[in-house]
């Protein structure tokens, strides 16, 4: 078990996930596979030719579910109870195959449960894409990232768990 509990979380510090991940065509293949979704800009490649990024686009849920794993072993593996919301989800740039992902997290809130027992954890993930690959924005406008940054943002989200607490001899 390497997740924190509830104690263990400071409001404002931000957690760098070691663990990255590149990206294949099976694994966004797979993913559209197990969740039904045949978006052809996902899946067919002389459809997102037609496009303006120019080619297939990673899912945005696979990205976002990819980068919550990335995070479990530094922030809940084994510490949580429950995952309770996921909110305010952004894809500002795109993911291809082939695009590396590293993840951080800040935790942006926490707070007891009212009985005092567990704790509630807010943290805002964010994801960045690693290798130097031009990005195309949805015009079609194509620079080094959208904000001049060497890793371009590519999903953000907040994520709310709920935290087991260390056990207090007594």
């Amino acid at each position: 078990m390497t997740g924190r509990y509830y104690e263990e979380f400071e409001v404002g510090e931000t957690i760098e996930h070691d663990k990255r991940r590149t990206i294949s065509e099976r694994d966004n293949q797979q993913f559209c596979d197990m969740t039904m979704n045949q978006q052809p800009l996902h899946l067919d490649a002389e459809f997102a030719d037609d496009t303006a990024f120019g080619e297939r686009l990673v899912n945005g849920l696979y990205t976002m579910s990819l980068a919550v794993g990335l995070t479990i072993p530094d922030t809940t593996d084994g510490t949580i109870v429950a995952n309770l919301s996921y909110d305010n989800v952004e894809h500002p740039n795109p993911v291809f195959h082939g695009d590396t992902i590293r993840v951080q997290s800040t935790v942006t809130d926490k707070r007891e449960t009212s009985d005092g027992e567990r704790g509630i954890v807010t943290m805002h993930v964010e994801v960045f894409k690693v290798n130097d690959r031009p990005v195309s924005d949805a015009n079609g406008t194509s620079s080094d990232s959208s904000d001049g940054a060497e890793e371009p943002l590519v999903c953000e989200f907040d994520r709310t768990a709920l935290s087991l607490k260390r056990e207090h001899d007594t």
